[in-house]
């Protein structure tokens, strides 16, 4: 997660979740300076199995204020972020939403190959309804991006093939390059030759 200040003002966040057990934030909390960003780092602890609904519960809460000028991470403290005293406190809520760790593989496999990458299966419409609607876009820029991968492949492909044809047809076509280059060289030889 990326942190932007667009201000020229520092600001302080922290990091909040329902489930601190599950997740590792890094750093959890601190300061973003002026017109700069801060990225933070959120780990999910390995779970034995995943949910058999993908569902997920579990919340992010990222809260911001305005810090003193020349604040560093070591002054950010809870009482910066006490909503008391008509201090401006932003909070920012974020919900955790579960993506099949298995996504689809840019390179045509098996059956794959013949089918048009603007269509979909109905094993993938039925994925796609069971999903919330983040993950249904996700999902969707990546079909978009396989059937592009797709088709630069394929282009490529073509390409490759007129290559090698176009070189097999030199090799066939009789006289190659370094012969001529070769009788060249010998008749130039042989008329200095001469001409002593």
């Amino acid at each position: 997660m990326q942190l932007t200040n667009k201000t020229d003002q520092y600001v302080a966040f922290k990091v909040k979740t329902t489930n601190p057990k599950r997740y590792c934030v890094r750093p959890n909390a601190g300061v973003v300076l002026p017109n700069s960003v801060c990225n933070v780092t959120v780990t999910m602890q390995a779970q034995k199995e995943a949910p058999p609904d993908m569902q997920c519960r579990d919340k992010f809460l990222v809260q911001s204020v305005i810090a003193p000028e020349g604040a560093t991470n070591k002054d950010v403290t809870p009482e910066m972020f006490n909503k008391e005293d008509g201090k401006l406190v932003d909070d920012f809520r974020l919900r955790v939403v579960f993506v099949p760790a298995n996504r689809p593989s840019p390179v045509p496999e098996g059956d794959e190959e013949g089918t048009s990458p603007g269509t979909s299966s109905a094993e993938d419409e039925i994925k796609k309804s069971s999903l919330p609607e983040a993950a249904q876009s996700v999902v969707s820029k990546l079909n978009e991006e396989k059937a592009s991968i797709i088709k630069q492949n394929q282009k490529l492909l073509g390409e490759l093939e007129l290559m090698q044809k176009r070189s097999r047809e030199g090799q066939r076509g009789g006289v190659s390059v370094v012969a001529v280059v070769v009788g060249l060289l010998l008749g130039i030889l042989v008329g200095y030759l001469i001409r002593k």
